[in-house]
């Protein structure tokens, strides 16, 4: 008798710590995206950064140094849809920031939504929400699994860094340009929380922006960086030159007025200036479900795309958000502790060298003329084709026929499309080019081809994909950009660091879209409906 009771005791204790063990979850998950961001970043500052900042996720978490965008074009709207929902711009629908909607005979706007109304801001800022998106995300399916009793916040300066990771079930804010106050939209809540609003009126953007942007050390010792004084980057507004000081004040009225911000390094420390009044006026990681903060860090890209990957300007901006995370994950410990929060870091994409850099150091380079391209090809069609509105739209290195006009006139689509991709092809800076109807004919599991696959949905992409050179880009003269399948676009970080997670590192191939899988496997959720990546096992493990 005493051996049974023994026995059905041992049962019991045993039960109870397994059904323990299955309902532990972290109080709170915060993602983080550095838009622009690529994984070189990570050891090319490594000298200059602090021990807590990114040092920290580094040696502490769990770092893939081989992950990739799996999908062309790598744009941020697209980049932080991917990371959300665990899936490529073929499923969840955000195929660029902006693209050519054959429906509606348009360009739209990936986190545009006519039917919502601004809530704080400006009006024209406020017309946005996760409608577009056609997938659920990481953070829906969390809020799917607690009944909703979890919450769930986007925030960044840009409204699709924030609306999009949100999914369709959190809160979003974003800084409205015009104002310098964070908004929102009334598809996620009818007013601002009287937090926000007292938030705002501290007016801290104008209080950043009252100040020099000096290099946090002498110019002289930024060694990973080209001269600070040079032709290939994009000077402000009202100033010659792109050497340091900035007086900021002085710039701001030709240079967007308050939104200038985002174009500063200032930018970054405000988004984590309203990521602390969010964690405490939410109380975030507070409740009996786990809660989610998606954070988007805006400036590094704008600061990219000015000043290029190789700036005094970038690596400045680094050294400093390096310093503001440091900040940040001291507060975390403060508040939550180590072991109670689950962190990851990424980037929405990477970037391309300045054109105007690369010729100068003879590395193959160049602008590739799209106007002219345009010129030619409409010549072309109507000297082919006979007089007509052939092509209803090029942008996004796609174009978009007049399928219309093509079936009235009884011609064959696949033939002209065939067609219009061999003339592309003649341009100099055209790698490749590739049909509608091939990617939607054929299975590709490699190269460009399957990036290119990845990134077209079959009703919203165009007839004619382009494909440049390596580090070409289109229309090129100062500053840069991305949007390419090349490594130094999709080669970004991922680090994950906090509950669960082991310190370690692997040099192994994946993929953007195998966060969310990731996550779901952690907190014991069901994985995002459209999610084609899988779970990281050394993460796991």
């Amino acid at each position: 008798m005493r051996k049974s009771l023994s026995v059905v005791l041992l049962l019991f204790i045993n039960s109870t710590l397994l059904f323990a063990q299955q309902q532990e979850k972290p109080k709170l998950v915060i993602g983080i995206v550095v838009d622009q961001m690529r994984q070189e970043y990570l050891f090319k500052y490594y000298d200059r950064f602090v021990d807590g900042g990114f040092k920290r996720l580094m040696q502490e978490g769990y770092m893939m140094k081989n992950a990739h965008y799996n999908y062309i074009p790598t744009y941020t709207g697209p980049g932080h849809s991917s990371i959300y929902t665990g899936t490529t711009p073929a499923n969840h629908g955000i195929i660029a920031n902006n693209w050519y909607s054959k429906k509606l005979g348009k360009t739209i706007y990936c986190a545009s939504d006519s039917t919502v109304s601004a809530v704080g801001g400006t009006e024209e800022n406020g017309k946005i929400s996760p409608r577009n998106l056609l997938t659920t995300t990481i953070t829906d399916e969390l809020m799917l699994s607690t009944n909703k009793s979890s919450k769930v916040v986007g925030i960044a300066i840009k409204d699709r860094g924030a609306a999009l990771p949100a999914g369709h079930m959190g809160q979003a804010y974003w800084l409205d340009k015009e104002t310098g106050e964070f908004m929102t939209s009334n598809y996620y809540r009818e007013k601002l929380p009287e937090w926000l609003i007292q938030f705002n009126q501290q007016k801290l953007p104008s209080k950043y922006l009252s100040k020099q942007w000096e290099t946090l050390f002498p110019v002289a010792t930024y060694r990973q960086s080209i001269s600070d004084i040079n032709d290939f980057e994009a000077p402000f507004n009202g100033k010659e030159t792109t050497d340091f000081p900035y007086n900021l004040s002085e710039l701001q009225d030709k240079n967007g007025g308050i939104g200038l911000i985002a174009a500063t390094p200032f930018g970054n420390t405000l988004t984590l200036d309203m990521t602390y009044a969010t964690l405490e006026g939410e109380n975030l990681g507070n409740g009996e479900s786990t809660d989610f903060l998606a954070l988007s860090f805006s400036s590094t890209d704008y600061v990219g795309h000015r000043f290029g990957p190789s700036s005094v300007e970038l690596e400045d901006t680094y050294l400093r958000l390096d310093r503001d995370l440091e900040k940040f994950f001291t507060y975390l410990d403060e508040n939550y502790g180590k072991d109670n929060y689950l962190l990851f870091l990424t980037a929405d994409h990477g970037v391309a060298d300045i054109v105007g850099y690369m010729e100068s150091e003879n590395i193959p380079s160049g602008s590739f003329n799209s106007r002219f391209a345009q010129t030619q090809l409409k010549g072309f069609v109507q000297n082919h084709y006979g007089e007509g509105n052939w092509i209803l739209n090029i942008s996004n290195e796609q174009i978009f026929l007049n399928r219309p006009l093509i079936r009235e006139k009884e011609m064959d689509l696949k033939k002209i499309q065939r067609e219009v991709a061999d003339f592309v092809l003649r341009f100099e800076g055209v790698k490749e080019t590739y049909t509608a109807s091939e990617m939607k004919k054929m299975e590709y599991t490699f190269g460009r081809k399957h990036l290119l696959q990845m990134g077209f949905n079959h009703k919203s992409s165009g007839d004619i994909l382009i494909a440049l050179e390596p580090a070409w880009l289109s229309n090129s003269y100062r500053g840069t950009s991305h949007g390419s399948g090349y490594t130094y676009d999709t080669h970004v970080p991922i680090l994950f660091y906090g509950w669960k997670v082991k310190n370690g590192h692997s040099a192994r191939y994946c993929t953007i879209t195998d966060i969310a899988p990731t996550l779901s496997m952690l907190l014991n959720i069901r994985l995002p409906n459209g999610a084609t990546g899988q779970p990281i096992l050394e993460v796991l493990d």
